[in-house]
C-alpha cells in the first residue's frame, strides 16, 4: 500500500463542466483542500463529485467569489472512492484557477 501526495492545477477556460480529477480504480483519495481564485468580476463557482458506484453527479459546494478573492471550497476532507471524479465549473470563463491537494491511498 502506498500513499502519494499529489496536487491538481486547473483553469477554467470554459463555463462547462470540467473534470479535476479521478480517483484511480485501485486507490481511495482523500482531498484535503479545494482551494480557487477569481480575477475578473463577481463569479459564482460550483463544486460537485461524481459517485461512480452510484452512476449520481451531487453538488457539494457553491459559492460567489468577487474579483481577487480566494475560497477552499473544503471546508473538510472530501472522501473519494475508485473512479469517483471531483468536478468544478463557473459561470465565467479564464477567470478561475486553483489547485486541489489530494492523498491517494493505492492499494498496490
Amino acid at each position: 500500500m502506498a500513499n502519494i501526495y499529489t496536487n491538481g492545477f486547473f483553469n477554467l477556460t470554459t463555463t462547462a463542466l470540467t473534470t479535476i480529477y479521478t480517483c484511480p480504480s485501485d486507490s481511495r483519495a482523500i482531498v484535503q483542500n479545494i482551494q480557487y481564485t477569481n480575477e475578473s468580476g463577481t463569479t459564482q463557482v460550483q463544486v460537485y463529485v461524481t459517485d461512480a458506484s452510484a452512476s449520481t453527479t451531487y453538488e457539494i459546494n457553491h459559492n460567489s467569489l468577487s474579483a481577487n478573492e480566494t475560497y477552499n471550497a473544503a471546508l473538510g476532507p472530501v472522501i473519494l472512492e475508485e473512479n469517483d471524479v471531483l468536478k468544478i465549473q463557473a459561470n465565467a470563463s479564464n477567470v478561475v484557477s486553483g489547485v486541489v491537494s489530494i492523498l491517494e491511498i493505492n492499494r498496490d
